[in-house]
């Protein structure tokens, strides 16, 4: 049996124009950009750079609802909102700390032919048959961006004939495979990482240092890897002198030939710092990047063309057809300048209290002196909510007198040292990383043991969090740090 009842609940329901406002801090500087080009293209009446008439302002209705559901008549539009003598109109958003020469608006781009088509050139030169030069193309065509060739054979000849009514033996394919690897960079086309390495070694000029590390790679490749040197020296009945100038030439190789090609077709990821911190006089400053502050204002045309609306005694349906569609633009124009200035004042506000909270590492650059910080600290301290401050923090970049950072780099969580104080896990990572570095090489410290010197500097840490630490530092164990 159904029954009605009245309920009431309290939800939070966020508007088409603060999840837009949301994207909008979301997104670095150089996709800021990209946003901010493609709405000047969609609403005629967003107009970039200093506005030479000052005929208006944004003295319209503040509380119009955009929703779809509703229907707005020409004659409910109070054309004198839109018309102002106003001497400075409020569309504008500008940084007072900022000039417009101050940055280089240019984004670099690589240029060049792609790596597969600089292979295929490569095996123009080559004198193949028909049939080989398509085996060859194909096989090209299967290349990773590292270099390698990682299906296995079979594939490749069930491929060749089912795509391209190519029939062979693997045998075929395998001959040809070696013409391919004949191509530049050396490496190319191997279908394994001691195949590369291998091929790289064969290209150079044989010395004894060079054929025993062919040799090592051939026979112990796995030894090798795993760096058993004691196991090599007495395999191979060699010196450790011997063994040490083969894996000097191992390691001059190049495991990924793929990515050393720089013309390889593809946009270069230059990172934009989003703001910039200098000392000046003992004190920090902090700029928030021009590129996040455009001037813009509401077109001049767009006013004329209310006025003139106004000022005519007959209003025809095609012209109160026009005043929607303008009364439209100019609102979508006023929220979007006001969601900017919401962007820069939340960008830099936030940054602000980073910084001030980080004083003391920003003045010195020693990443010892980063105090245990969390999203929530921030987020109270400048009363916004925690996923605001994700969001700056994810995705944009700081230039310091240290170099540039990802600003959420510099959280961290709290541990408490013997002395009960709150210490950032970056600081005991920052020790970590210089034991690990003046370790002795012939013999490197298992994690019992730098669990042992950290609890030594009075860092009480157990060995499991030392391995964590050592992995999120991209440290490897103690047996594959080993030299000789």
């Amino acid at each position: 049996m159904l029954k009605q009842h009245l309920s009431f609940k309290l939800s939070q329901k966020l508007s088409p124009q603060q999840i837009q406002l949301m994207k909008l801090i979301q997104l670095p500087t150089q996709a800021f950009e990209q946003r901010l080009k493609q709405e000047i293209e969609e609403n005629p009446a967003l107009e970039t750079g200093k506005e030479e008439s000052d005929n208006f302002d944004d003295e319209y209705d503040d509380n119009f609802d955009q929703s779809d559901n509703e229907t707005i008549e020409a004659e409910d539009i109070n054309i004198d909102e839109y018309l102002s003598d106003d001497e400075i109109p409020e569309y504008r958003t500008q940084a007072n700390n900022y000039s417009a020469d101050d940055d280089e608006k240019t984004v670099p781009y690589a240029a060049g032919t792609s790596f597969n088509q600089y292979l295929i050139n490569q095996l123009n030169t080559v004198y193949l048959s028909d049939d080989e030069w398509s085996i060859a193309e194909f096989l090209v065509g299967s290349i990773d961006e590292s270099g390698y060739i990682r299906r296995p054979i079979g594939d490749i000849l069930d491929d060749l004939a089912f795509t391209q009514n190519i029939y062979t033996e693997e045998e075929t394919i395998h001959k040809i495979l070696k013409t391919v690897q004949q191509l530049d960079p050396p490496g190319v086309g191997a279908t394994s990482l001691e195949e590369c390495l291998i091929i790289q070694l064969k290209r150079k000029e044989l010395t004894p240092s060079i054929e025993l590390a062919i040799t090592i790679l051939d026979k112990s490749f796995e030894q090798f890897t795993k760096k058993h040197y004691k196991k090599l020296i007495q395999k191979h009945n060699i010196t450790e002198e011997e063994l040490r100038n083969a894996i000097l030439e191992i390691e001059k190789l190049n495991p990924k030939p793929g990515g050393s090609y720089s013309g390889n077709l593809r946009m270069i990821e230059h990172i934009v710092p989003d703001f910039s911190i200098k000392i000046v006089d003992g004190e920090l400053e902090l700029m928030l990047n021009g590129r996040n502050a455009p001037e813009l204002h509401v077109s001049k045309d767009y006013n004329n063309m209310l006025e003139g609306y106004k000022n005519s005694k007959e209003k025809s349906k095609a012209q109160k057809d026009t005043v929607l569609f303008i009364k439209q633009k100019l609102d979508a124009a006023k929220w979007f300048i006001d969601a900017i200035k919401q962007r820069q004042q939340t960008l830099f506000v936030t940054m602000n209290t980073i910084m001030e909270y980080q004083k003391e590492y920003f003045l010195t650059g020693d990443e010892r002196n980063i105090r245990p910080m969390i999203l929530k600290d921030i987020a109270d301290t400048i009363g916004m909510d925690v996923s605001t401050v994700s969001r700056v923090a994810n995705s944009k970049y700081v230039d310091t007198p240290y170099g540039t950072k990802l600003i959420k780099d510099y959280f961290s969580e709290s541990m408490k040292n013997d002395q009960g104080e709150d210490v950032s896990t970056k600081e005991i990572k920052k020790i970590l990383e210089n034991v690990v570095n003046e370790e002795p090489k012939r013999k490197p410290l298992t994690d019992d043991k730098l669990a042992e010197i950290l609890k030594e500097k009075g860092y009480p840490i157990a060995r499991r969090t030392v391995a964590k630490y050592r992995e999120q530092l991209g440290i490897p164990v103690a047996r594959m740090r080993k030299e000789i």
